[in-house]
């Protein structure tokens, strides 16, 4: 009966693993700080609910509501997770009571998948209490702001949905960029050293293409701009497609509004001179420059092989040029899935965040004093938040400091996860679509490929650590 009960801690070793986790759990909950994070939610959320103002719509304020709600929730539950982790573990080192702990039927590797695990934990508890809070407010809004009929219609068809998006098709433009490199070339127009410079021959080229691209999506005074669609695929004939645009310009108009003429449907019939199996619809717009807009047309102009035209023409009024960012110039969106089920997938996407913080965090912990692993774990956290600009802005510099972000910055930024590229707000404002499988590759490149990895580190890190040694 002894043997028995002495290898249970060797049978079962998630038994050790869990009272590390709950005595984790007990431990953070007594951290002041954390309560502080608790009761600033708590308060903060209700309060903005009923204070953002957004454009002065209804769905204007439940999506400036949404996006800081949950871009809130998201930096306060980070930086809870990246504080208790790292405390928990470098304090019990400091003050020595990983000793007692230790001493225990407890194996190194048991504590720190239990501290993690704690956190983890933590995390999903606290992240449910605050995704229910922002839905039911959310959910109440509407209510709460009387709106109307045509408000209710609007919300129901550009917020409380989820959309697929699709992007125009673009044109093939190596030929013609190689053609204007060569002209420019023979102009001299080049910039010396960019032949003998594989990154400068490489950024210049990009800058090319850009400006190439730029000029397929741009409409000069009076002419028509045709962008096409493929693999339309609604669920319903009888829904609604949204054209979701934003304008650049040339030269701001006095007004800042750009007046433009529609046409949205299958236009291979009209260069057919065919009967039409499918209606064309047209409309006019006036529109503010550089703010997203939309506009629905019914699903039935999409062809049966899926293809639409959209064709803006771009009117004298104008007297500038009117430019469609390649970005997010131009986009089809149709209802694709419920409100209901893209929030709580953007609540898992945040989740997912918050585990790879606590892998990072604790793998930080497993050999740093704590202000050495925050301070690790902060530069981490805004790199990963900010890879997108980062590398905007080495290409935007180029010259002689491109080299450095090419062989040294940009191997780092392509081991982060890249959370400004792929942020919950991001999906929920707009309506758009976070597919399942799109969350299931995040996860799996982000836990698996990257949170995994740290996991490991720690565990050896801290295995074969010497525990009694005095850390900076």
């Amino acid at each position: 009966m002894r043997t028995q009960r002495a290898l249970i801690p060797e049978i079962l070793p998630m038994r050790s693993i869990w009272a590390v986790a709950v005595n984790m759990i007990k431990q953070a909950l007594r951290l002041k700080i954390v309560a502080v994070f608790i009761v600033l939610l708590l308060v903060l959320l209700p309060v903005m609910g009923l204070t953002m103002t957004g454009d002065g719509t209804v769905k204007g304020r439940m999506q400036t509501f949404v996006s800081y709600g949950m871009s809130l929730t998201t930096f306060l539950l980070a930086m809870l997770t990246i504080f208790t982790a790292t405390y928990s573990l470098t304090s019990e080192v400091k003050d020595k009571q990983v000793y007692t702990v230790l001493t225990k039927p407890i194996r190194r590797f048991q504590f720190v998948l239990g501290k993690l695990l704690g956190i983890v934990i933590l995390d999903a508890g606290l992240l449910v209490l605050f995704s229910a809070i922002i839905y039911g407010i959310i959910v109440l809004l509407p209510t709460v702001l009387h709106a109307d009929e045509a408000q209710m219609a609007q919300i129901r068809d550009e917020f409380f949905t989820a959309r697929a998006s699709v992007k125009p098709e673009e044109p093939d433009i190596s030929q013609e960029l190689e053609q204007a490199y060569k002209k420019l070339k023979q102009n001299g127009e080049v910039p010396a050293g960019v032949d003998e410079n594989p990154v400068a021959r490489h950024n210049y080229m990009n800058e090319l293409g850009r400006r190439i691209g730029l000029r397929r999506r741009a409409a000069v005074v009076g002419e028509e701009l045709l962008l096409e669609f493929n693999n339309v695929k609604p669920k319903d004939p009888n829904q609604s497609l949204f054209v979701r645009f934003k304008y650049d310009v040339a030269v701001n108009p006095p007004d800042l509004s750009i007046y433009s003429k529609w046409v949205i449907g299958d236009v291979r019939q009209l260069r057919l001179a065919a009967n039409l199996d499918t209606p064309i619809y047209s409309l006019e717009r006036k529109d503010i420059i550089r703010t997203f807009r939309e506009f629905s047309v019914p699903a039935d102009a999409v062809a049966g092989d899926g293809y639409l035209a959209v064709a803006f023409l771009n009117v004298p009024l104008n007297n500038t040029v009117v430019i469609f960012p390649f970005e997010d110039g131009l986009e089809l969106l149709y209802k694709a899935d419920t409100f209901t089920a893209n929030f709580i997938r953007a609540a898992l996407l945040i989740f997912v965040r918050l585990v790879f913080l606590a892998a990072l965090a604790v793998f930080a912990g497993s050999f740093l004093s704590f202000p050495v692993a925050i301070l690790l774990c902060m530069a981490v956290f805004t790199m990963a938040n900010m890879s997108g600009f980062i590398g905007e802005s080495f290409d935007v510099v180029g010259g002689n400091v491109s080299p450095v972000y090419t062989w040294f910055l940009q191997p780092i930024l392509s081991l982060l996860p890249h959370f400004d590229k792929f942020d919950s707000s991001q999906f929920l404002v707009p309506a758009r679509l976070l597919s399942w499988s799109l969350l299931a590759w995040l996860g799996f490149s982000t836990l698996c490929l990257r949170a995994l990895v740290l996991v490991i580190l720690s565990l050896l890190i801290f295995t074969y650590r010497e525990i009694a040694k005095v850390i900076v």
